[in-house]
This record gives C-alpha cells, structure tokens and sequence, in this order.
C-alpha cells in the first residue's frame, strides 16, 4: 500500500451541520420618528437577540434607516425626498431616531434638468446653535423672462458665480441661527429655495430652485435630555384611567352591600355603614 494512503478510510460519515433559520435567533424593533413628522411609527428593524456579551441595543446605535418624506407625513406631493434617520438610542423595543441627512429621489433629479437653460449649483457647510454641522447643496435652473421670445434662457459665468454667492449666503443665513429641528422643518415647504428665488431675482430669475441634499458633517457630544425632547411623547402610553369602587347601572343588585336584622328588633343596618 502507498504511503499516506488509507483505504479503510471513506471521509466523514454521518449528516452534516443542521441548517439553522437565522430568523429564529432575531428580534424586532420598533423606529420611531422625531415629532417634526406627522407619522412616529415609521418602520421596524430585526436585530440579533442579546446573548453573552453581545447586547442588541449596541448592535442597534448607529443604524440609519432610509425612508420616504411621503410616508413620513402621509403626503404623495412629497415622495421626491428622502430622508435618513439614525439610531441614537434604545428604549425598550423602541429605536430612537433623529435626523442624519436629506437627499432627492433620482428621477426627480431627472426629471429637472432639461435644454435651454442653465443648471447652477452650490454647497456649504454651516453650523446650527446646537452645534450640528451640515453640508447643503443647492440646485437651481434658469428661466425665460416675461414676453421673453429667445429660445435659449442660458445666463453668463459672471451671472452663475454671483448666483453662487448668493445660494450659499443664504443658506448659511437661514441655517446658523436655528436648531436642527426647525432647519428641517424649514427643508420640508422648501423656504430656502424660496429665499433664493428671490434673493437672485435682480441677478438672473430661477426656477425649481431646492435645497436638493443635506448631510450631517459634525455632531455636538450625545445629549439625552434634548433626545427625549425631540420625542416627546415617548413612554406616554395609554394605560387606562382609575375608576371609582361603585358599580352604577347594576339592576341584579349585584354591587348592593349586604343587609343584617338586628337582635334587639331596632332598625336593619347595612354592613360598613357607620
């Protein structure tokens, strides 16, 4: 026989490992939404269950949930945005959220960008009073002017520079002297794209001008006070109210205290009363 040859010996005998679902070792989690938005309930993540060292709401901070501003605040007319949440912190089977960044659907985007005339865009990074630092991209396109018979509305790189300045003074105008929750608030009827509008009126007109991306660069040290206030109505779940002890509407007499006769023929006395 060779060397380093067994015959006698045919490979592992028996079945292999026991295929195992790895569902059966999750559990879910409920994402709740800050109070800037009308839906709180917006989802639900599996996470792997707390065994060992391994803690489930550790595997959870930090996770960043993808969903749509239609769904957000039950409005179709704006399903072009998306926004990005993230997990800050984990009460019970709650997953508390808080804004992590804004961004446009691709075939809005699309769907913006046509012939005869210009794109312009800008970004900058500015800081809110609570210490967030985002970066803002804005994005505008130009207009014919009134009774305008040229086809082409294409403005000059003179015009598209100041233009620029003007995007990004602006934004860091109505950024820098608001908290986090009311920049949001303000990126939702798009009041930015607003201002722009008019503020670049003298310049060039604009039209379909969007803050259409927004990131968070820098976060302030985690603070749960601000988190909770964010959520306001965390822990505030129905859990009945006290009733009184009398039973009203009882015509069986059910609720009805017991009557005892007395010994001495005196009058009946009902059992508690003084």
């Amino acid at each position: 026989m060779a060397v380093g040859k067994n015959k006698g010996f045919k490979g592992k005998r028996g079945k292999g490992k026991k295929v195992v679902d790895p569902f059966t070792k999750k559990e879910w989690y409920d994402i709740r939404a800050p109070s800037m938005f009308a839906v709180r309930n917006c989802g639900k993540t599996p996470v792997t269950k707390s065994s060992g060292t391994r803690i489930a709401s550790d595997s959870l901070k930090g996770r960043v949930f993808e969903v749509n501003l239609a769904d957000l605040n039950k409005d179709e007319d704006q399903a072009f945005r998306k926004m990005y949440l993230e997990c800050e912190e984990v009460q019970g089977t709650y997953c508390l959220t808080n804004f992590y960044g804004m961004n446009f659907t691709t075939d809005k985007l699309r769907s913006l960008v046509r012939k005869w005339q210009s794109l312009i865009e800008a970004h900058v990074d500015v800081k809110t009073t609570d210490g967030y630092v985002l970066r803002l991209f804005c994005i505008g396109f130009t207009r014919k002017r009134p009774n305008q018979l040229k086809k082409t509305c294409y403005a000059t790189s003179a015009q598209i520079k100041q233009i620029r300045a003007k995007m990004r003074e602006v934004m860091v105008r109505e950024a820098s002297t608001v908290e986090l929750k009311e920049l949001v608030n303000k990126f939702i009827p798009e009041l930015i794209g607003k201002e722009v509008e008019k503020a670049t009126q003298g310049i060039f007109p604009l039209q379909n001008v969007f803050v259409r991306k927004a990131k968070i660069m820098r976060k302030p040290k985690f603070d749960m006070v601000k988190l909770l206030e964010i959520h306001g109505d965390v822990g505030s779940e129905d859990t009945g109210k006290m009733i009184d002890g009398t039973i009203k509407d009882d015509p069986l007499g059910v609720g009805k205290k017991p009557e005892v006769d007395d010994d001495e023929g005196g009058p009946k006395k009902v059992v508690g009363d003084e």
